[in-house]
């Protein structure tokens, strides 16, 4: 019996970006549910009932939530092109750098490019101090990982594109290459990996999903 995957997702969203490539690299095949953000369908409502967000991954009718979690249950489903380390202590590590960038530097990020005039350079501040203790857990090395993508550098994708992006749109800086030269090199190797150029939004697709973020802030 086939497996049934499907992926409830949105254009835009480096969350549901993260599910994709992870599917990608693991060569499952799956079908892909382009949510509406301003006019969430009753399905992402029955499966994800509590957040009510994207992305959701449904595999044979059971429902995962948040990437991070949906991430590690592929991760463990599908064995083949692990995104996590064998090690223990690797994993452990590799969960922490995750997590770090969910709660610290995406979050800090968001809020230097929201805030108001007289709290931004504060903000700004906050982002720098996140964006510098993530390049000093680079190390020198291509990917988070080492040579090949983990789940570090598939957490880290809003840093290595959205933000990026987000800068030209918010005229906000964050990362530079001369602020942030490893940060910024490791970005720049990212975003030409074949795998993940697939899943990034055009420039018009994030302004689209900007302004769906503003209508369901509003």
């Amino acid at each position: 019996m086939a497996e049934e995957v499907k992926l409830f997702g949105a254009c835009g969203s480096p969350f549901s970006s993260r599910i994709q490539v992870a599917l990608k690299l693991k060569g499952i095949s799956y079908e892909y549910i382009e949510e509406d953000l301003t006019n969430k369908s009753p399905l992402l409502l029955k499966y994800n009932p509590i957040h009510k967000k994207i992305p959701v991954l449904l595999h044979n009718g059971k429902s995962i939530v948040e990437s991070l979690v949906i991430l590690e249950y592929i991760d463990e489903t599908w064995k083949a092109n692990p995104i996590l380390p064998e090690d223990p202590y690797d994993r452990a590590t590799a969960r922490f750098w995750a997590k770090y960038i969910d709660e610290k530097c995406v979050a800090a990020a968001g809020k230097a490019f929201w805030a108001k005039e007289k709290e931004r350079e504060k903000a700004v501040e906050e982002a720098w101090d996140c964006l510098k203790t993530l390049e000093g857990a680079l190390k020198d090395k291509k990917f988070a990982g080492g040579e090949t993508l983990g789940l570090v550098d598939i957490a880290a994708n809003f840093i290595a594109f959205w933000l990026r992006s987000f800068q030209e749109i918010f005229g906000v800086e964050l990362l530079t290459e001369e602020k942030f030269p490893d940060l910024f090199k490791w970005s720049e190797e990212y975003v030409e990996h074949p795998i993940i150029k697939e899943y990034l939004p055009s420039r018009d697709e994030l302004i689209v999903f900007l302004n769906k973020r503003l209508q369901n802030l509003k």
